[in-house]
């Protein structure tokens, strides 16, 4: 059977993950008691319901218990996948006020900031075994809904779902990155005053960045890199790997560079994504 455990902290979208499976035919549990897992798999047969999905959140008593369930669940040849959601504490304190909501952790001597901030503590354990972990900062819920569909119901049995995000620095780097490339070093078309305006997708950025030699070398060394060592990952049974490629605004070079490695690597691997932070921006 199919087990997914979604966990994060409040406010960064686990219900409308949780609700992305339902969707897609999980029968899906949220606030699950972390202790009942293994009863949850031994009640399930594969005639009854092969997909599950539950969601564990920082109220499970016995959370720092889950490394030790999890591999308990490994012995019982469960195919299970952690995804962790998360955002910047500053999005996470926005969410609650706009929504009134009241953080399950806040208490007479905690504020919002300070039970945020705690939660990440509580769940350290679980964040550290995700399989997937997904920066929901600057998602809307239909665009997690579709990155659940497309990443993690859309993947192919073993094989490893690869993606490209290009950002900027100046905004902060991906919490979601398991690789990390600083491409600031290139020549800048943002200093191109034609080139401004535009972004690594348009034909004349492309071909302004296509003729320079150090374009092109870093490009090189990065494919070459990741060809070598995404193997590695798949034999270590990885089954998701998010590549960040980052220059100064997110706009032109790392937008090409995420471009063009993704286009390589989708002629290889079956699940390759590509997607953009920052060119949603106003300058």
């Amino acid at each position: 059977m199919k087990l997914i455990v979604i966990s994060g902290r409040s406010g960064s979208g686990k219900s409308t993950a949780l609700r992305a499976l339902e969707d897609a035919g999980y029968n899906c549990i949220d606030n699950f008691p972390i202790t009942l897992l293994q009863s949850l798999i031994h009640s399930l047969t594969p005639t009854k319901q092969a997909n599950v999905a539950v969601c564990i959140d920082a109220r499970n008593a016995e959370i720092a218990r889950f490394p030790d369930i999890l591999l308990t669940l490994d012995r019982m040849d469960v195919n299970c996948e952690v995804i962790y959601l998360d955002a910047l504490s500053g999005t996470l304190v926005k969410r609650f006020s706009e929504t009134r909501r009241r953080h399950p952790l806040t208490s007479q001597g905690t504020d919002l900031l300070q039970a945020i901030e705690a939660e990440q503590q509580v769940l350290e354990s679980i964040a550290d075994l995700a399989d997937l972990k997904i920066d929901t900062t600057l998602l809307r819920g239909s665009q997690l809904t579709e990155l659940i569909k497309t990443r993690v119901l859309g993947k192919a049995e073993s094989r490893i779902s690869l993606l490209f995000r290009s950002f900027g620095f100046k905004f902060g780097v991906p919490v979601d990155a398991d690789l990390v490339f600083d491409i600031r070093c290139l020549p800048n078309p943002h200093w191109v005053e034609e080139l401004r305006e535009l972004s690594g997708l348009d034909d004349p950025v492309k071909e302004y960045l296509r003729e320079e030699p150090m374009v092109n070398a870093m490009y090189a060394d990065l494919r070459d890199y990741l060809s070598r060592w995404i193997p590695r990952f798949e034999d270590d049974n990885r089954a998701y790997l998010t590549v960040a490629v980052g220059c100064t605004g997110g706009q032109h070079r790392s937008v090409y560079l995420a471009e063009r490695l993704g286009a390589h690597f989708a002629g290889q691997l079956g699940d390759v994504l590509v997607r953009h932070r920052e060119l949603h921006r106003s300058w």
